[in-house]
């Protein structure tokens, strides 16, 4: 594996068992979702940028062929999806057997095709019923959410070899009692805190929940990794403030699973976080961006708003509900954050990356330059198995609605129409090869290509 030359032509290859994929959730994509939490939330006026609703979403619920005729088109080997918790058991202790059979059969429609799926348990959404007991607040939450896995595994289990527990513990609850753009969207650091905890500790019983129906499956997390740079590394309190921010962010969840201590004292935490240490077959890593922080004095609004910036003239994504970047594009970063991963010790997928890039100008170059990092983490021995790139369709994209495009698959919700954008043609064609040839760089993002191969 390394830089292969093919006559005139140079390329690098990935290892021949590399998954290439894409990743998608429930709520974003199914549609009609009416006893989740999030269809109450979006239902509420000022909650979603221009008053979006996820609606019919891309229709997956009903038929999501069209999109695995896409996934096919495109070389997947591989589909992350997840479980909407609030379908399956859309009332306290109320189980409903239609709807784990329908994920039943679009988990084997995946696998018929080739494609394997990876099952995420629970990705920000939950059942009403469950935030109207406090959700992750509430006392002992783990009983709730381990009904609900011991279904699932005791249904699904036998043709799922890839799990991963919990998507973005640390986003959920940052977004949530935080940032606030997130259900119940009350700003409190002791429930951010509380609910991180029971996050964590329902990773572990669904970890052992599944390990015991099947020794064989592979069991992750998935974690969010952001960088935190000093916007002015003369600055005292920028260089104070970003590595306090990856500690709050960061390393609070990946301290335990590294080496069971965690990053500051924390009222409660030791005994879990000797729990967590190594408590993962694998890694799911995600990556999208860096901040530059700024250490900016003011009211409490101000300084926030101040904190979060990207680097002067650096190229950047789409713009947010608040007016600003989603981020900038910083490749280097999915190699600074593998390089931490490693410490772990334990196999890694990619589990999302991406960026809202509406015209497309901006993907090509976005998706071969990340995935040149991720090569060089592969030479350099990391044990990294496979890339999900977010995402496979625009979808309904949180806070910000249909607002933010995603996909490889430009998606327009009020047609239902799909239009394979050029970054899903360079996607199909690295996945098809699972290389990277000069051909498709000069073809996709020729900007790239002084340096890109090493000449």
């Amino acid at each position: 594996m390394g830089d292969i030359v093919m006559g005139t032509e140079i390329s690098i290859d990935f290892p021949k068992a590399f998954l290439w994929g894409t990743a998608t959730s429930s709520h974003q994509v199914e549609g009609n979702n009416i006893n989740s939490n999030w269809w109450q939330w979006e239902n509420t006026p000022g909650k979603i940028r221009n008053s979006y609703k996820s609606g019919h979403a891309c229709g997956w619920w009903e038929s999501m062929e069209k999109d695995l005729s896409l996934m096919k088109e495109m070389n997947n080997t591989t589909h992350r999806m997840s479980l909407e918790w609030s379908r399956i058991e859309p009332e306290e202790g109320k189980f409903d057997q239609a709807a784990i059979n329908r994920y039943k059969d679009i988990i084997l429609a995946l696998k018929k095709n080739g494609i394997e799926p990876m099952i995420t348990l629970h990705h920000f959404t939950e059942p009403l019923w469950f935030q109207n007991r406090g959700a992750w607040i509430q006392k002992d939450p783990v009983k709730y959410f381990m009904r609900y896995v011991s279904f699932v595994v005791k249904n699904l289990g036998q043709h799922v070899r890839l799990w991963c527990t919990i998507n973005e513990p640390e986003g959920y609850a940052v977004a949530g009692y935080v940032i606030c753009y997130f259900p119940p969207g009350k700003f409190s650091l002791l429930s951010c805190f509380r609910s991180l905890f029971n996050l964590l500790d329902a990773h572990l019983a669904a970890y052992d929940v599944i390990k015991k129906q099947n020794p064989e499956a592979q069991v992750g997390i998935v974690k969010n990794y952001t960088l935190f740079d000093p916007w002015d590394e003369k600055s005292f309190w920028d260089k104070f403030l970003a590595p306090n921010l990856d500690k709050f962010f960061n390393r609070v969840v990946l301290d335990p699973l590294i080496s069971g201590k965690t990053p500051f004292f924390l009222p409660g935490w030791r005994k879990l976080a000797q729990r967590l240490r190594g408590k993962v077959d694998f890694f799911g890593l995600s990556y999208y961006t860096r901040w530059r922080v700024r250490a900016k004095l003011g009211s409490p609004s101000t300084m926030v708003k101040n904190i979060f910036n990207c680097t002067p003239g650096a190229l950047v994504s789409d713009l947010t509900n608040e007016g600003h970047p989603y981020g900038e594009i910083y490749p280097e970063g999915i190699y600074r954050a593998l390089k931490v991963i490693a410490r772990l010790n334990k196999p890694v997928y990619i589990t999302g990356s991406g960026l809202p890039d509406a015209d497309d100008s901006r993907r090509p170059l976005f998706l071969l330059a990340h995935l040149k990092h991720v090569h060089r983490a592969l030479q350099e021995g990391m044990d990294i198995r496979g890339f999900y790139h977010w995402t496979l369709t625009d979808n309904f994209e949180w806070a910000d609605g249909w607002a933010l495009k995603f996909g490889l698959i430009a998606f327009d919700p009020l047609t239902d129409e799909r239009i394979m954008r050029g970054s899903g043609r360079l996607y199909g064609e690295i996945a098809k090869e699972g290389r990277i040839t000069r051909d498709m760089v000069e073809r996709y993002a020729p900007g790239l290509l002084p340096g890109y191969f090493g000449e």
